[in-house]
């Protein structure tokens, strides 16, 4: 049995590298190990990268045999106030998932990002430490995620304590 098509959407700076450090996209390699065991995740590049450059050189990053995993980009939206901003990026997934006439609520999809704010549904968030990238704990909890997710376990926050963690 097949699993069904897991989305990841990913973000770059404080992910694949520190934030404001050096791009050298060194935590790269262990999230793609981990994609390895899992042939039905894909990435959707959600990183602020995707407005500077194209798909083709974004998924050049990637190793030759996960480069094909990576889909696209996420839909550029604009926040015209502050308060906009909260949530932003997971309303350009969810934009994307509508598009691809995807149900967010039956899809399985995550986030990998380092900023809170961009992700309300925290459930379905691996959040990273800007100062230093994806790591071997963020490693542990992708894992989770995805064989959650394979499992076709979707992963919803608790209404009284967003934040944490509860697989229904």
């Amino acid at each position: 049995m097949t699993a069904q098509k897991t989305y990841i959407f990913m973000d770059f700076d404080g992910v694949t590298h520190p934030l404001g450090g050096v791009e050298d996209f060194r935590s790269l390699p262990l999230i793609e190990g981990i994609l390895r065991d899992y042939d039905e995740a894909h990435i959707v590049i959600s990183s602020d990268w995707r407005m500077l450059y194209s798909l083709p050189r974004l998924s050049g990053r990637f190793s030759p045999d996960i480069r094909p995993r990576v889909l696209d980009t996420t839909p550029q939206l604009f926040a015209h106030q502050e308060a906009e901003l909260y949530g932003l990026r997971e309303r350009e997934a969810m934009l994307w998932l509508s598009h691809r006439q995807l149900d967010a609520a039956t899809t399985a999809w995550c986030a990998i990002d380092d900023a809170p704010g961009n992700w309300p549904t925290r459930s379905r968030l691996v959040l990273t430490d800007f100062k230093r990238g994806f790591g071997e704990e963020d490693a542990t909890a992708l894992r989770h995620m995805l064989e959650a997710l394979r499992q076709g376990i979707r992963p919803r926050a608790r209404p009284q304590q967003e934040g944490f963690i509860r697989c229904a």
